[in-house]
């Protein structure tokens, strides 16, 4: 389950979200800076500009082995005429983006985008936001880099005080005592690996 976090910035609380080791920002939220009223006609209006044609192809080019080049040229071709028109839906469905998603719903909905993506969005809104949004991200991502490391070091700490009580354990219910010290040194790296398992999610090796 993708779960969303909050940060505010100038006064504005803008949605975050993490997913497939890609942390996402809402481009709606960062609009409202702008227009407060209609921030999806803000985003629009960018996406269909030559710049963002061309920074975000050049990005899904990078990032995305499925991007579809033939219909991003198209795109960037038309960009600049009067009659040309561009959704984020649009874009991510003719061209197969990951950078863009489209996200349903009363709480949380909107169009969120790829933090590289996000920061270039925030440039053309304002460079003042842009700067505060970088500052309030890495706020975030430092603050849950010390809830990990914090969590970790619980961790090893619980696994150091029951460490002892699991070899003992093992030795008084599992090692026969008249094994070799060889085989019962195999058995103890075992159920070691049962506890780092249960703590760590990994064992030993």
């Amino acid at each position: 389950m993708v779960k969303n976090k909050k940060i505010s910035v100038r006064g504005i609380e803008v949605i975050t979200f993490r997913n497939n080791e890609r942390d996402f920002i809402s481009l709606t939220d960062i609009a409202r800076y702008k227009n407060a009223q209609e921030p999806k006609e803000i985003v629009k209006n960018w996406i269909r500009t030559r710049s963002a044609i061309e920074f975000l192809g050049l990005w899904e080019k990078i990032n995305n082995p499925h991007f579809k080049g033939v219909e991003f040229d198209t795109f960037k071709n038309e960009a600049g005429s009067n009659t040309f028109v561009l959704s984020p839906q649009k874009w991510i469905e003719a061209t197969g983006a990951v950078g863009i998603v489209s996200r349903s719903g009363r709480y949380g909905g909107g169009t969120y985008a790829h933090k590289d993506i996000a920061f270039e969005f925030a440039s053309w809104i304002s460079a003042e936001f842009k700067l505060f949004l970088i500052i309030e991200f890495q706020r975030l991502k430092e603050e849950e880099n010390k809830r990990l490391a914090l969590g970790w070091d619980i961790k090893r700490t619980l696994a150091k005080v029951n460490y002892r009580i699991h070899t003992d354990a093992i030795k008084s219910h599992l090692i026969p005592p008249y094994i070799s010290k060889s085989a019962s040194n195999i058995v103890y790296a075992n159920e070691a690996d049962v506890l780092n398992m249960a703590l760590f999610g990994t064992t030993a090796k």
